[in-house]
């Protein structure tokens, strides 16, 4: 064998045993990435410490919020949680079973106050961040404590399934979405004054009537409280007014049969990053998005 031919086949030894090593390292990550976070969201149990969690965000959203009831007890509002649903069919939650555990949360939404979302979880979010010109439900207590876990008993036993909760959509009527249901429509029964609604223009369906706005908020909208409801589609499609689209035109329906006045506006999502970015700008005072 010659120098040259000897040098060749190392080179591709070489080659060969560096590829390997990595399919190793990339299966070795995979195997890490399984057992920290699991394959599938859908597929987790309830969220570890889910208790010192709650608790803990109860606390420091009472000492954040100077508004707040000293009636709040965080402890007795864990208890009132978890009685819930412990003990019960993961798939079989109904919403009004988080009744008790509303009543042991003590908040009033100031008028003018309430901004409800669909599709645009994080702008909306980072806007009231901002701005402190609004409120969603997951600015609240209930909202605040709840907002990204997930949780589910068993049938006839007390303790918490960390093995393996139903997904969202598994069943209908699982802890999570049970809960999101109920408190959606506690908050919805709180708002009064003007209100704003923020869409999402860049889907065909801005407003569906199967989301949780659609199917549970608006039907708790009251007349007599609700002075006002502000429309605002962002960022609509290229060349099509949201506002004109078929979805929003049975929003308004719905609005009208309610006896609710109201306007629909297309925004540019630059101009609410504008004011997520610069929230002391002038265009950003509260009073120009009431």
């Amino acid at each position: 064998m010659t120098c040259r031919e000897f040098c060749v086949r190392r080179r591709r030894l070489l080659v060969i045993c560096g590829s390997i090593l990595i399919l190793v390292a990339i299966l070795v990550l995979v195997v890490v990435m399984y057992v920290k976070y699991g394959v599938d969201d859908d597929t987790k149990g309830t969220t570890k410490n889910l208790k010192t969690i709650v608790i803990e965000r109860c606390r420091e959203y009472i000492r954040a919020v100077s508004q707040m009831p000293s009636s709040n007890n965080c402890d007795a509002i864990w208890e009132g949680f978890q009685n819930s649903f412990l003990g019960k069919d993961p798939c079989k939650v109904n919403v009004e079973d988080y009744d008790p555990f509303i009543r042991t949360v003590q908040q009033d939404i100031p008028c003018n106050k309430s901004l409800f979302w669909s599709k645009t979880s994080q702008i909306a979010h980072d806007f009231t961040k901002a701005t402190k010109c609004f409120m969603t439900l997951e600015d609240t207590l209930l909202g605040h404590m709840m907002d990204g876990l997930k949780w589910c008993g068993q049938l006839h036993s007390k303790e918490f399934n960390y093995t393996s909760c139903p997904g969202w959509n598994e069943c209908e009527f699982n802890p999570v979405r049970s809960f999101w249901r109920r408190a959606s429509a506690h908050f919805a029964e709180l708002a009064c004054g003007s209100v704003m609604v923020m869409l999402n223009g860049s889907i065909d369906s801005p407003f569906n009537k199967q989301s949780i706005f659609g199917s549970v908020e608006i039907k708790k909208f009251d007349p007599e409280k609700i002075s006002y409801v502000s429309i605002r589609v962002i960022d609509s499609l290229q060349d099509r007014t949201s506002c004109n689209s078929i979805s929003l035109q049975d929003l308004g329906r719905i609005l009208n049969n309610s006896r609710l006045d109201f306007d629909c506006k297309d925004i540019d999502k630059s101009e609410i990053l504008q004011c997520i970015n610069d929230p002391i700008s002038q265009s950003c005072d509260c009073v120009n998005w009431n």
